[in-house]
């Protein structure tokens, strides 16, 4: 896991044998364990690592009105019981648009408007709640709807 792995060394000296993973990946999920010998004493610390993810489908940047899909997943083993999406911190529910079924948002038009903060929260059968948050930018035209430019004939224009 080089160079993604560092162990502070000034940190153990004060008992801190904290593992610092950057960035972390899907397949980091899993369980880790540390031991440390101290005064012909063995201590041991297991911690279960999980990884919560947003795709965005289709991948990169993303056109108004070009339809899109959120999908939230997570490295959770229990069955997921409830998802719930949130846009810059009010929840959503279904609507024309908007279409959230096991753990993915569908966007039918995506607008400029739906740019910033979604939060997917998933709920497992044994109680545990993942959360994450994804930020959307959607690339669109602000201003009237039928621009008119002008330009020197001769000249470029943007």
């Amino acid at each position: 896991m080089r160079p993604r792995v560092s162990v502070q060394d000034p940190a153990l000296r004060n008992g801190n044998f904290s593992l610092q993973i950057d960035p972390v990946r899907t397949e980091d999920a899993g369980l880790y364990e540390a031991q440390v010998s101290y005064s012909n004493k063995v201590h041991t610390c297991q911690v279960e690592l999980g990884v919560v993810t947003v795709t965005l489908n289709p991948p990169g940047f993303v056109v108004e009105n070009e339809p899109l899909l959120l999908s939230c997943n997570s490295s959770h083993r229990a069955s997921l019981v409830e998802t719930c999406w949130f846009h810059n911190g009010q929840q959503i529910s279904s609507s024309g648009n908007l279409c959230s079924l096991h753990g993915t948002l569908s966007i039918l038009h995506p607008s400029v408007s739906d740019s910033g903060l979604w939060h997917c929260k998933l709920r497992y059968s044994d109680n545990e709640i993942v959360s994450v948050t994804h930020n959307l930018q959607i690339l669109g035209f602000h201003g009237a709807v039928n621009p008119i430019v002008y330009a020197a004939a001769g000249s470029a224009a943007d």
